[in-house]
């Protein structure tokens, strides 16, 4: 019989200020106007873990991630602050991995090193170019300088896991450009690269007013020479837009894609829990506002909303997540993850798999190259 299974629980700590909004983001961020209110934001964080802890009181979490938003401007202290809090209210795996975000315009040698000591291992570096022309159309706050200054000073405080985020096909870029990003993050010699294409997202500046990009075909074509570039450097891709050194693939978000639990802290942070023994999937989510987050943290109040995920949707949103990796999914993890038979993926499965867009090993089912490439045409046959 199907059976639901608990997963893997990760944490995410939404972190919602950064210095100033950059045209591209559609994320819960806000410019900072004034004081950062950051031991108010901490303490209504501490009354949220104290809300959530009895949803996954006898589970471990796995990994910790703590977004924004840019979580760089908290100071070291409030860091471990908020570590401590996790702690004493979840019970977190010896070996959890623990990844914070970082601004390069917000780098200082003597933070990060006080991120480290409070128990980041895992620092994720939002460079997103090395060509200051480049840094300004995309509104960064940083240029190429603090961006190797960033990654030296995540280096010297004993950071071994990096992670550089990097954009393409930006406004007035070449090809060749691109690529030389690309080759300036690989002389940095991060553990992971995750180098994703710029998209106008509705509700941000650049879908009001938009910037000249590079057309379809050069986007291509920079993706294509560039993960071959990656591949030749020993950066494995994994996910669509994440590349790895061996071993060095992103724990976190590794239990994103295969469809596994999430428990979401802070202003805009969104949750997924299971709950086999009533065959229920549930997700929650935060309301935006910071100041509303603060004032209600602790009570119903700062639910944004909660839904239960009936059967009908758990293919589709099982496949959105899991055919995003390069490694697909097992059917077996598909049964522990939805509670549902492998056979409700059909007809979609079937038809995939007859024309080449998915492959079966095994049971293992994954995207071919021309499923990975034309995933969204993949996921349609799936959502019925």
């Amino acid at each position: 019989m199907p059976s639901l299974t608990a997963p893997p629980l990760a944490l995410y700590v939404h972190i919602p200020w950064c210095v100033r909004k950059c045209p591209y983001c559609d994320f819960n961020s806000h410019a900072v106007r004034g004081e950062l209110a950051e031991c108010a934001y901490l303490d209504a964080l501490c009354a949220d873990l104290d809300f959530e802890a009895p949803r996954v009181a006898a589970r471990t979490v796995e990994t910790i991630f703590i977004g924004g938003g840019t979580p760089s401007l908290f100071s070291a202290t409030g860091i471990a602050r908020l570590l401590t809090d996790i702690c004493e209210y979840l019970a977190v795996s010896p070996d959890a991995e623990i990844t914070l975000e970082a601004n390069p315009g917000t780098a200082d040698a003597d933070k990060f090193a006080g991120f480290r000591q409070a128990g980041v291992d895992r620092m994720s570096i939002g460079v997103q170019s090395f060509r200051d022309e480049h840094l300004s159309a995309l509104g960064r706050i940083h240029d190429s300088q603090q961006a190797r200054a960033a990654v030296a000073a995540a280096r010297a405080a004993g950071f071994a896991q990096l992670n550089l985020d990097l954009m393409f096909a930006l406004p007035g870029q070449t090809a060749e450009q691109a690529l030389q990003d690309l080759l300036n993050a690989v002389e940095l010699e991060p553990e992971q690269i995750s180098w994703y294409q710029l998209t106008l997202e509705p509700n941000t500046l650049f879908h009001r007013h938009p910037p000249r990009l590079p057309d379809d075909e050069t986007a291509w074509d920079i993706q294509r020479e560039g993960q071959a570039f990656l591949a030749t450097h020993g950066y494995r891709q994994y996910e669509i837009s994440a590349y790895a050194r061996p071993g060095f693939a992103c724990r976190h978000n590794l239990n994103y894609w295969r469809f596994g639990d999430y428990l979401g802290l802070g202003a805009g942070a969104h949750g997924k829990l299971s709950f086999p023994g009533e065959k229920r999937i549930e997700r929650r989510w935060k309301i935006k506002n910071p100041v509303d987050y603060m004032r209600r943290a602790g009570t119903e109040a700062v639910l944004g909303g909660t839904e239960d995920v009936p059967e009908s949707a758990r293919p589709l949103e099982f496949v959105m997540n899991a055919l995003r990796l390069q490694e697909g999914f097992a059917e077996c993890d598909y049964l522990g993850r939805t509670g549902l038979p492998p056979d409700t993926l059909e007809p979609a499965l079937s038809e995939c798999l007859k024309l080449g867009l998915l492959e079966r090993n095994g049971g293992q089912i994954r995207c071919t190259a021309d499923g990975w490439r034309l995933l969204d045409s993949v996921l349609e046959k799936f959502s019925g």
